[in-house]
């Protein structure tokens, strides 16, 4: 049951293991054909710069814009935590479910309560199958009382949404819209913003929502964003016909305040503890191995897909044991800074050398002066303060085939702009788990 390339690290909860094959960057080039879609900011993108980039959610996504020679990501870096940064995030498909029942069946389908989120407000969600693994972690939008708006991860999470109604038949209707977001991030956005929007930008709280236009382009606005900087996210009504009217119009009030075309931050989101699905989760992974157990609320009463398996899971935390192997940790480390996408899971083993673990997103972090990462190890080897080595590449390591020395720490790695959960319960002393 063990990974047959690694066996050290237990994988044996999952039941399809990750390939922990140490196979380095592939040198291949990226196809651009018809069966992936380009979204409307993709003509966009490639006029501001973009030299690389992924799919994600069966989409081409910019990568990157500062070439390497020219600082490369870390330039973009500086962009964001010190002015205005723009991000075409088209990639969050948007699932619109409308209708009589849109709050019922929401709150079927996501752990948290849904009859709490009041129209022109939003939240971070999960959804989860009925083993408890994580489906989806979209920004939940609630437009009006019978409208939803699902900006969702890396999955086709509508075509599960779908499925599910198939059986349940909530009054509902349940489809991908024509609504791509642009992300407004860095300390500058806000400033932005109201140049944009006016200034009652400056009254929407976090999460948050504001229906307005600009150049006569109807928009939704939030206080949203994949970093802990202050942002925004622009959703584009009719974004096929009016994407180039709204970037146009952010890149031309831009201008004073520095604002930079870059790609979506992972060096910032690493360091604010924001998670990224398929990346650092899957729909093998409970919430509770991930440092979202407050997704996961005692007091809901209603009925969700998952709701029986979680509530074993924390019948079991509660009795002071933990029913998974591993469970995702921060570390910090050392060898040479890391100033891009790793392309492998790197080995973690423990101060004696024996492989045990694996990490999925690190980075560079300036202001703390190490390279941070999020990664998986056992959880009898998950306290704050447990020595381990990290097994970087060539590129990365100060000496080949000597692993880095690391220490697992507290997540997140740097205060936020606006505190997430974690932060908030963190800074008042108070139990994560509850």
């Amino acid at each position: 049951m063990k990974h047959p390339n690694h066996p050290n690290v237990d994988q044996s909860d999952r039941v399809v293991p990750y390939n922990l094959r140490q196979s380095g960057r592939t040198p291949v080039e990226l196809l651009i054909s018809t069966r992936v879609r380009k979204s409307p900011f993709w003509h966009l993108s490639i006029e501001a710069g973009c030299w690389r980039a992924t799919t994600y959610n069966r989409i081409y996504h910019p990568r990157g814009y500062v070439k390497p020679e020219d600082g490369g990501m870390m330039a973009e870096y500086d962009a964001l935590v010190n002015r205005v940064t723009m991000w075409n995030v088209a990639v969050e498909r948007q699932i619109q479910v409308k209708g009589p029942d849109a709050e019922a069946f929401v709150n079927y389908v996501i752990t948290r309560d849904a009859t709490k989120i009041k129209p022109g407000n939003g939240k971070y969600a999960i959804l989860c199958n009925d083993k408890g693994g994580i489906l989806n972690d979209p920004v939940l939008l609630r437009l009006t009382e019978d409208e939803f708006w699902f900006s969702i991860s890396d999955t086709d999470l509508m075509l599960w949404l779908q499925g599910v109604n198939v059986g349940k038949k909530y009054n509902v209707s349940i489809d991908e819209i024509d609504v791509c977001p642009v992300q407004i991030q860095g300390p500058l956005s806000e400033n932005l913003m109201a140049k944009l929007a006016g200034e009652a930008v400056s009254d929407i709280p976090f999460y948050g929502l504001m229906e307005t236009k600009i150049k006569g382009v109807d928009i939704v606005i939030s206080q949203t964003g994949f970093t802990g900087e202050k942002g925004y996210e622009i959703y584009v009504r009719d974004a096929h016909q009016n994407a180039e009217i709204v970037w146009n119009s952010v890149l031309e009030a831009g201008e004073e305040f520095g604002l930079q075309v870059v790609a979506p931050a992972h060096h910032r989101r690493i360091a604010a503890g924001i998670l990224s699905w398929g990346q650092d989760m899957d729909f093998e992974t409970s919430p509770f191995q991930v440092n979202l157990s407050y997704q996961v609320p005692r007091n809901k009463q209603a009925d969700y897909i998952g709701k029986e398996e979680l509530e074993r899971q924390r019948a079991i935390i509660d009795g002071g044991d933990f029913p998974f192997k591993m469970r995702m940790v921060g570390l910090t480390f050392g060898g040479k800074q890391i100033t891009d996408y790793a392309p492998d899971f790197w080995l973690i083993a423990d101060a004696d050398g024996n492989d045990m673990g694996y990490i999925t997103s690190p980075w560079w972090s300036p202001e703390l002066n190490t390279n941070i990462a999020l990664g998986w190890v056992p959880t009898t080897s998950s306290e704050v303060g447990t020595k381990l080595q990290v097994r970087l590449p060539d590129e990365y390591s100060e000496s080949s085939g000597v692993p880095a020395e690391g220490e697992i720490v507290d997540v997140p790695f740097r205060e936020s702009v606006n505190p997430n959960i974690r932060e908030v319960v963190k800074s008042k002393g108070l139990d994560y788990a509850e």
